[in-house]
């Protein structure tokens, strides 16, 4: 699996992805943006800047397979919240959003200060919870109609990594 930058040519599938609803499903926010602001974000800077960024997930085949973000959360946090996201269902099940998460932890503890990452996920996403729990993140706990998704708000999980926690994915590399 390869994170690697946004490239002009991946805007056409990247925008179809994210106009894509049935896709998002009832885990990832339903908001949509117009084809001319998308193209103009990436024009701007690339869907990357110093402090929030995207990079497409891509099989070892060369297919994308999807896109995993950085950004603040909070303006005052010393943290960053990950998101992710999965093009189509046969993606699923076969480590990608897994190793995303922990090549661009790695990319963020090794290149900027921010103490903590976090994952906010929605209670009855199973999947997700599974993610965090094997990156190592510890679940904080429940933020109460948080999220407003799917015709409803739903409570979503908290959960943070911090810089000092271990990472289980380099246990095995590096010993305990």
């Amino acid at each position: 699996m390869i994170l690697r930058p946004v490239r002009e040519a991946d805007l056409d599938l990247l925008y179809d992805a994210h106009t894509n609803i049935r896709n998002r499903g009832a885990y990832f926010p339903l908001g949509v943006m117009s084809q001319s602001a998308f193209r103009g974000e990436f024009a701007q800077h690339g869907f990357w800047q110093k402090s929030e960024g995207m990079l497409i997930i891509q099989s070892p085949q060369g297919e994308i397979v999807g896109h995993i973000e950085f950004f603040h959360p909070v303006s005052y946090w010393d943290a960053f919240e990950l998101s992710y996201q999965l093009y189509a269902e046969q993606h699923a099940g076969h480590g990608f959003a897994t190793e995303a998460v922990q090549l661009l932890v790695d990319y963020l503890f090794g290149t900027k200060k921010e103490h903590r990452i976090h994952l906010v996920i929605v209670v009855e996403n199973t999947a997700s919870r599974r993610i965090a729990e094997k990156c190592g993140f510890v679940l904080e706990g429940t933020v109460r109609g948080a999220f407003f998704n799917d015709g409803r708000n739903q409570d979503v999980l908290l959960y943070s990594l911090l810089r000092t926690d271990p990472r289980p994915w380099h246990h095995d590399a590096d010993g305990p």
